[in-house]
């Protein structure tokens, strides 16, 4: 898809974000908007999926796992949007009865989902599962995950992390959402993560690194890290992103983690995205 085409389709996703969260005064807007280019590439231009036709098993399907699973709101807009179920679901978002929970739920069967998260760090070791059930079975098509920065303060996935390049888990590209910020404050004070490209490389895994709000950077780092698949190694991409991205006054700071605009707030961050896609 043209690089114009999934910019109006992330600024569309940014609007559905704020406004799901407003709507009840409850979610995580902060890393959900600093992760909407990245999701809007993976599922408009890099994945091969079939919305119309989801099942848990993804056979011949790519499969994607949000291990961070507090940022749901970009998630469910971006499955929105790209035909998994109605837009206009989206205004059910933590509702009670909804199929959309503030972290993913398998529970109500929701299409695109296939694992429950919200407890940081097992997305993970789910998706090496996955990754190789179907090498077993033959499967060539791929596994995706995306991962909080401060989730690396996790023991489980650097276990994951070990057993994936000893077992060669070759069809397997993890993301991390490199925001420097977290619930508490910036990583740095909370727990420093510190070279993050130099630890993978010592688990074995192949790295790269690239700009979250750049399409065409986007783009070409997910086709390279899938010519880089088969070759013995998993590979993780280094994902440097601004929380809060696209909304001014919430850029800088780990205060809008989990905190929702109201109504006056929401409307100065609808001032701030364009309206593409028509809104929910």
């Amino acid at each position: 898809m043209e690089t114009s085409e999934l910019k109006k389709i992330a600024s569309q996703v940014r609007r559905d974000i704020v406004r799901m969260v407003s709507a009840v005064n409850s979610g995580h807007p902060g890393g959900s908007l600093g992760c909407a280019d990245f999701l809007t590439v993976l599922y408009f231009d890099c994945m091969k999926h079939n919305a119309a036709h989801f099942s848990m098993d993804a056979i011949n399907e790519d499969v994607f796992y949000l291990s961070n699973g507090h940022i749901s709101p970009v998630w469910y807009s971006v499955l929105a949007r790209s035909g998994y179920f109605p837009v206009a679901e989206l205004g059910t978002f933590r509702k009670m009865s909804s199929r959309l929970q503030g972290h993913p739920s398998t529970d109500k069967h929701l299409p695109g989902i296939r694992m429950a998260s919200g407890s940081l760090g097992q997305g993970l070791s789910c998706a090496i599962g996955t990754a190789q059930a179907k090498k077993l079975n033959g499967d060539s098509s791929l596994v995706y995950t995306l991962h909080g920065d401060g989730e690396l303060q996790e023991g489980q996935i650097w276990e994951a992390a070990m057993y994936a390049s000893a077992y060669k888990v070759d069809n397997l590209i993890a993301t991390i959402d490199l925001n420097g910020r977290q619930i508490d404050g910036d990583t740095d004070q909370v727990l420093s993560l510190g070279n993050l490209a130099l630890k993978w490389q010592a688990f074995g895994w192949e790295v790269l690194e690239m700009d979250g709000h750049n399409i065409d950077e986007i783009k070409s780092t997910l086709a390279k890290a899938k010519s880089m698949t088969g070759n013995g190694k998993p590979i993780v991409i280094i994902m440097k992103t601004e929380m809060g991205q696209g909304v001014d006054y919430m850029m800088g700071s780990h205060k809008w983690h989990g905190v929702a605009p109201n109504a006056e707030q929401l409307q100065v961050a609808l001032n701030q995205l364009e309206e593409t896609m028509g809104d929910y």
